[in-house]
């Protein structure tokens, strides 16, 4: 067996065990590719009028949340720009719940209160993640099956590579007016070809959630060597009692309101416990995420509390650093705007349709080596005779 067809073997067998799965995670990937914009759009209760006069501070952003959500504590409050609602978001691993609390930054009204367990696109971030099985059961499967379609474009890749200068003329083309079954082939040849320059970097990203050795080790990779700082959540002092008057949320957030005035996106996180540190996250993007300065203050003195870890100010992150933060907005294409979305859309849908067409390749080549042996058999028992 030649090293090519070895390839080939091992090109299908792959592709018959993890083909479903690949084509429901493109499937679910091009539903995600846009869910922002798709989201943007049809819900309203997103935006307000915009009013010239202050918004309302952190702390009665919070007042009003709990009221809506009696007995939950809210993580954290979001504020963009001045005609956007603040989304307040509520969730806990035990119990479980997840909502987020849309208000109207300048009257206080609550617009929506959202149970995210129930909404469209987190039930597909669900199946699309974890298959709608507990993470610690769906996580490996999806990541397995990731990183089986990765090895699938490594030999997709070595099948497709011409022979001769004469091949590399049918390569890179559909034959649109031939037989159905080499238009087949050809879909699965030429647009897998495309498609691989694309999705191989949703695959890596995808493996880089996947698994904690991928993503440990492509970090050790870029970085020249060294080890990845797991995120930990800074503490505060054990003061007690507050060196200042007033809420340390509405402190913060009129301080970094002042060192950054053009930011798209401002978070601030609520302490989960009298020792913690007080979270503002500072976006000067709003449809990316790796550009964001993480920042840590003690909620009793406010003084700032550096971190080691990626997830820390901006300017002080290492390529490597830059490289793990960027990992969301490549794998959703945002990293390009939105012609590295519709690249990543077009990416998920031709991944998906490779499964569809490979089967078809195997089954059609299955029935042609029938017919072959059907008439060998044929054959051989008239000589016989």
């Amino acid at each position: 067996m030649t090293f090519k067809k070895l390839i080939g073997k091992l090109h299908l067998w792959l592709g018959l065990t993890s083909g479903l799965l690949v084509l429901f995670l493109g499937v679910t990937g091009c539903i995600l590719a846009f869910q922002r914009e798709i989201e943007n759009t049809v819900q309203s209760y997103r935006y307000v009028a915009a009013e010239n006069k202050p918004m309302l501070p952190p702390s009665a952003i919070q007042v009003i949340a709990e009221k809506a959500l009696p007995g939950k504590h809210p993580h954290s409050v979001t504020y963009q720009s001045k005609a956007d609602a603040v989304q307040v978001a509520f969730y806990n691993a035990d119990p479980e719940y997840y909502y987020i609390a849309y208000i109207n930054p300048y009257s206080g009204e609550v617009l929506k209160v959202k149970d995210m367990n129930s909404d469209f696109f987190r039930i597909v971030i669900m199946g699309h993640y974890y298959l709608w099985l507990p993470p610690a059961i769906g996580q490996p499967i999806v990541a397995s099956a990731t990183l089986v379609f990765l090895i699938m474009m490594i030999s997709g890749l070595i099948l497709w590579w011409p022979k001769s200068k004469a091949a590399s003329k049918q390569r890179f083309s559909i034959k649109w007016n031939a037989k159905w079954r080499r238009v087949n082939y050809d879909l699965h040849n030429v647009l897998g070809f495309y498609m691989t320059w694309v999705t191989i970097f949703i695959a890596i990203t995808g493996l880089v959630w996947g698994f904690q050795w991928f993503a440990k080790g492509l970090y050790w990779t870029t970085s020249g060597g060294k080890s990845m700082v797991d995120f930990y959540e800074p503490l505060s002092t054990k003061e007690k009692q507050a060196l200042f008057e007033g809420p340390a949320v509405d402190k913060l957030w009129n301080k970094m309101n002042t060192e950054h005035p053009n930011a798209a996106v401002m978070d601030v996180h609520f302490p989960s416990s009298d020792s913690t540190a007080i979270e503002v996250a500072i976006n000067p993007e709003r449809d990316t995420y790796w550009k964001a300065d993480y920042r840590y203050f003690d909620q009793y003195t406010l003084q700032e509390v550096s971190v080691k870890h990626l997830y820390g100010r901006f300017q002080e992150t290492s390529v490597a650093d830059k490289i793990a933060r960027m990992n969301y907005d490549v794998h959703v294409g945002a990293i390009l705007g939105l012609a590295g979305k519709i690249m990543a859309f077009c990416g998920s849908l031709i991944a998906a349709s490779l499964p569809v067409t490979g089967f078809m390749i195997w089954r059609g080549r299955r029935k042609k080596e029938s017919m072959v042996n059907r008439k060998e058999g044929r054959f051989s028992s008239e000589v016989e005779f």
